[in-house]
């Protein structure tokens, strides 16, 4: 192997183990956002249901 194509090898590695070692831990700010996301679903959810509610009892009118 030529030693260019040994230290591009290397680079390679070096970013992809970098870059996977970033991905393991959760800081605050990817915590905050599954919060907020957790939350926007909640609340699709009941608009969800409200919806439901009010096409039902505009049938029984």
């Amino acid at each position: 192997m030529k030693p260019i194509e040994t230290l591009s090898a290397a680079l390679a590695i070096s970013v992809l183990l970098v870059a996977l070692s970033g991905c393991q831990k959760e800081g605050p700010v990817e915590q905050a956002g599954k919060e907020v996301d957790q939350a926007a679903e909640k609340v699709g959810e009941q608009i969800e249901k409200a919806g439901d509610n009010i096409q039902d009892r505009a049938k029984d009118h």
